[in-house]
């Protein structure tokens, strides 16, 4: 089975992770695959195959080399995002694209006057989907790419390596792929998660996350002798958001602004409750963003009266640049391994979290490569054959590299 076969077929299995659910992983289908998956590494000859009770599966590529080598790992989440299905998925490659319209079905056209990144693939194979489904090579590709590039390695004893792991986790589409995920099992100095997105893509830079829960009492009075006695929780919690400043929002921030996200609000007279998600790149501005929502809350219990509005807020993840920066030496091997394969590294902070920030936080420093998916969670999701090929090159260009490394 090559790269391409492994990939379209993982996109049969239906692996959505589920917001809703308390269990881990989120969806029972998420474990039919990953009982497939561990079977395959397994036929694939990979040693120390196994898996947890949560669906996260280990394995080992054993060295080729008596030299002492730093232990590295490759690390894929394999559920797909809640935010579009992912089941019946029907990919199909448009060969040699020609730059033009593609008609996913009918009346459903990825076109590059909408997503010009399709500009960037002419000429390529690009494998998309049907317009009915996302793709799911956020991060079946990654999955693909690192079995792939063991593969590789297995049949290419030539090159020298030292042991290297593989993991793969169910749930990050829903900020819990690193929960139970067990460092000290996998046993790696350093990892690298292939969940980037286009050709070059490097990040080890992401945002700083909390999430605030704002919830409002109101009180109910007959509308028409409330002068005086009502308090209108959903009138508040308009006010409260009023007070989130328009240039502080994800419509209207890019690179490394933070922002303020009111995820959803619920809302009637007796009571309201508004979730935000706080984002910022830097610690001390992320710091003070969540001192302004604790200020907004203290200005309106001042006004309407202590315990109208309470505030529960909670970190998420930080920027893991914080646990790189000490190893630098994770960074330049892969830049190495791109210049080595032919590939312009294309280094940007991540307007979001990864698995990766939250395991750097845990003692494994963990930056995360592109996968080569783009215009995730979407219908409109594709993927490119030659992007996928360069990102097994560059894994096993960094396994090759790793083996000469001295620190």
């Amino acid at each position: 089975m090559n790269l391409i076969e492994r990939f379209l077929n993982y996109t049969k299995f239906d692996t959505q992770s589920s917001e809703d659910s308390d269990t881990v992983p989120s969806s029972d289908k998420q474990l039919v695959f990953a009982d497939y998956l561990k079977e395959e590494l397994e036929r694939e000859g990979l040693d120390d195959v196994e898996m947890d009770e949560n669906g996260y599966i280990y394995a080992t590529l054993k060295a080729n080399t008596k030299k002492k080598v730093p232990t590295i790992g490759f690390i894929a989440h394999y559920d797909t995002s809640p935010d579009c299905s992912g089941a019946n998925i029907k990919a199909r490659i448009v060969k040699n694209y020609d730059g033009g319209d593609i008609v996913l079905s009918e009346g459903i056209v990825s076109s590059p006057a909408k997503f010009p990144e399709l500009l960037d693939h002419k000429g390529e194979d690009l494998i998309v989907t049907d317009g009915t489904t996302l793709l799911g090579a956020d991060d079946k590709a990654g999955v693909a790419e690192i079995v792939e590039a063991m593969c590789w390695l297995r049949d290419h004893k030539e090159v020298k390596h030292g042991d290297i792991r593989v993991a793969f986790n169910p749930d990050e589409e829903i900020g819990k792929g690193a929960h139970h995920f067990d460092v000290e099992r996998f046993g790696c100095e350093w990892a690298y998660t292939m969940d980037g997105s286009d050709l070059g893509n490097l990040e080890y830079e992401n945002f700083n996350a909390a999430a605030a829960k704002i919830t409002i009492k109101g009180m109910s009075v007959h509308t028409g002798y409330a002068k005086g006695k009502m308090v209108n929780a959903g009138r508040l919690a308009c006010e409260f958001n009023a007070a989130i400043p328009e240039t502080d929002i994800p419509e209207n921030t890019e690179g490394y602004q933070g922002f303020y996200h009111l995820l959803h609000m619920n809302a009637h007279t007796e009571e309201a409750k508004l979730c935000y998600l706080i984002r910022d790149h830097d610690r001390k501005n992320f710091e003070h963003r969540k001192d302004f929502i604790e200020e907004t809350a203290r200005q309106m219990n001042e006004k309407y009266g202590q315990g109208t509005v309470k505030v529960e807020l909670t970190d998420q993840y930080y920027n893991m640049k914080e646990k790189i920066d000490p190893n630098m030496h994770v960074i330049d091997i892969v830049l190495k391994a791109m210049q080595e394969t032919g590939v312009t590294p294309k280094v940007e902070p991540i307007r979001g979290g990864t698995d990766g920030a939250q395991l750097s936080f845990r003692g494994l420093p963990c930056p995360n490569i592109f996968a080569g998916g783009v215009n995730f969670h979407g219908p409109h999701e594709f993927v490119s054959v030659q992007v996928m090929e360069k990102a097994v090159k560059v894994i096993t260009k960094i396994c090759e590299l790793t083996a000469d490394y001295n620190d």
